[in-house]
Formats: C-alpha cells, sequence, structure tokens
C-alpha cells in the first residue's frame, strides 16, 4: 500500500508548501530547536491511517522519533493518546496538518463503517461501500472502510462487471445487455462476475434468469426487498443499495438480503476528531 500513496503525501505536502514552504514555522521555529507533540483523540471512533500519518512526518524529516499506542482498527475515546512524536519542531509542524488530514479522513471512514457493520450484527447481511470515493485516493478510502469491519465492493471499473440502468437503457434490456457482458467476458478470457442493478420486481424476475452472480435492488421497498428475496430462494446474491442510512440499514438486514452497500461510507465523511499539539 506505501507504493500507492507515497506519492499522495509528495502530492499533498507540495501543495500545502507551495514555493516559498513555510513561511510561518520558517520565521518562528529555529531550524535545531527539538521539541515533542501528542497525537490526542478528541472524540471516540476506529483509527485508520497510523502509518500514513507517520510516513507524512518522515517525508518531511526521516530522523524525526515516533511512538504509537495504537493500531488501525483499535477503538479510541476521547483524551487517549494515540501517538507522540519527537524531534526537530520545524519539521513537526511542517507535516502537521497533511497528516492529520489523512488519518482523521480515514478514521471517519472506519468510524462509520463500524457503525453500520455494528447495526446489521446477528443478520448475514454484510456492509459495502461503493466508488463514491475521494479521486485518486480510492485504496486509502476502500482500506479504511476495511479497518472498521465492512467490505470492499469492486475497486473500479476493471474487476467485475456492474450492469446499471444506464447500461441497460443502451442495450435495450436486461437480457441483452447481459448477453453482451457475458460474450465480452468468454472473449477476453475473465472470470469477473456479473452483477445487475434492478428498480422493481419485473425487471428483477427477468434478471433471476439470467447466468449472473448478484443482484442489486436499487431503492426498493421493505416490502419489495422482502419479496424478491422470497423468490430468489437463495439463487443469486442479492444487494440492497440506495439512500441506505445508518437508521435504515438495520430493518434493510433483516430483510435476508446478502450485501448492503452505502456510498455514504466514502462520500459524506465526517472526519474523526483527533489533535496534534506541542508540548
Amino acid at each position: 500500500m506505501k507504493v500507492i500513496y507515497i506519492p499522495l503525501i509528495k502530492k499533498a505536502i507540495s501543495e500545502d508548501m507551495g514555493k516559498n514552504g513555510d513561511i510561518t514555522t520558517d520565521s518562528i521555529i529555529p531550524d535545531k530547536q527539538k521539541g515533542k507533540a501528542v497525537l490526542k483523540a478528541k472524540a471516540g471512533g476506529i483509527l485508520s491511517g497510523l502509518e500514513i500519518f507517520e510516513d507524512t512526518f518522515f517525508y518531511i524529516d526521516k530522523k524525526l522519533k515516533i511512538e504509537t499506542f495504537f493500531s488501525d482498527g483499535d477503538a479510541v475515546e476521547k483524551g487517549d493518546i494515540i501517538a507522540v512524536i519527537q524531534g526537530r519542531l520545524n519539521s513537526i509542524l511542517k507535516a502537521e496538518r497533511t497528516a492529520l488530514n489523512f488519518i482523521q479522513r480515514m478514521s471517519g471512514i472506519s468510524t462509520s463503517a463500524n457503525q453500520f457493520v455494528q447495526a446489521v450484527k446477528g443478520t448475514n447481511a454484510k456492509i459495502l461501500d461503493t466508488r463514491k470515493t475521494l479521486p485518486g485516493f480510492r485504496a486509502l478510502d476502500k482500506y479504511a472502510v476495511k479497518t472498521g469491519g465492512a467490505e470492499n465492493h469492486r475497486m473500479g471499473l476493471f474487476d467485475m462487471f456492474l450492469i446499471k440502468d444506464n447500461h441497460i437503457a443502451a442495450a435495450g434490456s436486461i437480457t441483452k445487455a447481459v448477453d453482451k457482458a457475458i460474450e465480452f467476458r468468454t472473449s477476453k478470457k475473465l472470470n469477473s462476475k456479473i452483477e445487475v442493478e434492478v428498480k422493481n420486481l419485473k425487471e428483477f424476475k427477468e434478471a433471476l434468469k439470467l447466468d449472473i452472480d448478484i443482484i442489486m435492488l436499487d431503492n426498493m421497498s421493505i416490502e419489495e426487498i422482502k419479496k424478491c428475496v422470497t423468490l430468489n430462494k437463495k439463487n443469486k446474491k442479492l444487494e440492497v443499495s440506495g439512500n441506505v442510512t445508518i437508521e435504515t440499514v438495520g430493518k434493510l438486514a433483516e430483510t435476508g438480503v446478502d450485501y448492503i452497500s452505502s456510498g455514504s461510507l466514502t462520500h459524506s465523511v465526517k472526519a474523526l476528531d483527533l489533535s496534534l499539539l506541542v508540548e
């Protein structure tokens, strides 16, 4: 994963420094002044992104020393000391905001994912993310989802067929779209699964007859979902999607579906409140 995020650190630091560097820190903090900063939780949540947090500081100054007291996936409470950074204060302050941006966003995602997972506990439903991620940061967003206990859907357009309403409209029908996907998969010698999005019972019944792996029930009511589960007879994997919230996800899981996906895990991130204070 480091290969993926090092360029992100480089780009983020470059964006922050510009041509003149950190003029505030350089004007106030002598280059040789040493000190210590503490990463503290100001709210409870699930940690994610400690490695990229550390490497952001090391990108600025390899001589910094960082001691961590938690690991990714651990729960923290308000007031917990997560890490201590020691070394040149000049370096610590230059990396501070970028490092916090990474770990706060990722921990916000993992915290939200964990809340969804806890809300469906006791059912067979698994929580999935979507492709509604911050452009360029998908690997980090999806890593954070898994850190929170949920699962990744597809990483991109390349690893699974997902036939949605626009594909169906362009092809002329669900059956025609699936036929084209199967033909393409065969010609390219792919092993990728095929998933089809349906909006009503009529479309569901058509999809149920086809050689596909997953049927996505998009924006259906609880009653419609229950009917689909009954008709399915565990023939295909069923996924629920569309306006899934922490308030509704439990009821959706109780219908007996296999997966529930929510774009809110990554597109509506509330960063976990963490602070870095010089002592």
